[in-house]
């Protein structure tokens, strides 16, 4: 820790066991909720917060930068995985991620000198040894990621991104046929300011009269959003209706067949278009969650019920069956709406700030819907316990 002094308050600044700076305050053995404002504006005060603002930017960009060389299936040393664990704000975000071997895989320990498995066992990681974040494709190929799902929610791991719960997008069969696109979200409408706008932050251009694409350098593709309609800017449309996705060689204009491409880059750039017609949707109905979506929340929802011995919940996806003392309910995986059996809308009002730190969730990406939907299953599970007036009126005028 760094600390100042100023008058009789002592402000420290150091890194947490999550990698996060934080500031403490003390006046004298008692510590203070906030830096006093005549102490805040000394000059050594101003400096420590400032480093502390630059210390989180930091740590924000490595955490985006992580998640994209999962993304790239960029490659690591065991010799460079050692000197990353030596950075105080990398070591915890990096022993919180599966890395990927020739026939090992696993949690970095040791200082990055081994790696541990779903099962425990520790295997040392040779210097010369090529590494890489491992994606749901390397978890589904090896028929253990159920095992590594449960390894990650009974040790309470919250990664820095999602990636043991990450959602996975594998070839349809209509795709399999169609071969040189897909057609998976055709038809669906966004908003072209906010849709272009979360492409952007993914790495997506939207290029005048050329259209909206993502290149792959390393792989040397390039993905394609068409629309049906033409566009120059997002100004120029009020909707934008997607026609298919399709994948070329960079300077090529043939497209590839789908199943030649890598797993992990079909993966993501399905996630991608999935994230805007799931957020950026046009109309009155929400867009409910694709299948992956629900397949994690599904994932998620059986170790929660398992941790806390829940056994009157039946999962049957899209829905969620719960067998109550005051009655039977189904909750929505996608949509997270709840409906008392057999037939009756509960309305249950999610207050997402409550959810932070009373549901556990194994990733640190800000995903409310999900706790959303399992706070109300645990709820509902145990509605003997319910207090509030109002749920407990309409489950009596319901039932």
């Amino acid at each position: 820790p760094v600390a100042v002094q100023v008058k009789d308050v002592v402000v420290s600044l150091a890194i947490d066991p999550d990698g996060q700076p934080e500031i403490s305050v003390k006046r004298g053995e008692r510590p203070l909720k906030s830096i006093p404002p005549d102490v805040k504006k000394a000059e050594v005060v101003e400096e420590l917060v400032e480093r502390r603002t630059q210390l989180k930017r930091s740590s924000s960009r490595m955490r985006l930068s992580l998640e994209e060389a999962m993304c790239r299936g960029d490659a690591f040393s065991g010799e460079s995985l050692i000197e990353l664990m030596n950075n105080v704000i990398l070591r915890p975000m990096l022993e919180r991620l599966v890395f990927i071997g020739e026939g090992i895989a696993g949690y970095p320990v040791s200082g990055g000198k081994g790696l541990r498995d779903q099962a425990g066992n520790v295997e040392p990681i040779k210097k010369t040894e090529t590494l890489r974040l491992a994606h749901p494709a390397d978890f589904l190929e090896s028929r253990r990621w159920t095992e590594w799902q449960r390894d990650c929610f009974a040790s309470e791991r919250v990664q820095p991104f999602k990636q043991v719960f990450r959602e996975l997008y594998v070839l349809t069969g209509q795709e399999r046929s169609d071969a040189a696109f897909s057609r998976r979200y055709a038809g669906q409408q966004v908003n072209p300011r906010q849709a272009l706008a979360l492409l952007g932050s993914r790495g997506w251009i939207t290029a005048p009269e050329a259209g909206v694409f993502r290149t792959f350098h390393h792989e040397k593709m390039v993905a394609w959003i068409e629309f049906m309609e033409a566009f120059y800017t997002p100004a120029d449309i009020e909707g934008l209706t997607i026609e298919r996705i399709r994948f070329a060689a960079r300077g090529a204009d043939k497209a590839s067949d789908l199943k030649d491409l890598p797993p992990r880059l079909f993966s993501e750039v399905m996630r991608d278009v999935d994230l805007i017609v799931s957020v950026a949707h046009r109309g009155e109905v929400d867009h409910e969650a694709s299948a992956s979506t629900v397949e994690l929340r599904s994932a998620l929802l059986k170790e929660t019920l398992s941790l806390l011995q829940i056994k009157n919940v039946r999962i049957k996806e899209p829905h969620v069956f719960i067998d109550g003392t005051l009655g039977e309910y189904s909750v929505h995986l996608g949509s997270a709406t709840t409906h008392m059996m057999p037939g009756g809308t509960l309305f249950i009002v999610p207050v997402h700030s409550q959810h932070r730190g009373r549901i556990f969730l194994p990733f640190a990406d800000d995903d409310p819907k999900t706790a959303e939907i399992l706070s109300k299953v645990i709820l509902l599970a145990r509605d003997q316990e319910i207090k509030d007036p109002n749920l407990l009126d309409q489950i009596r005028m319901l039932h």
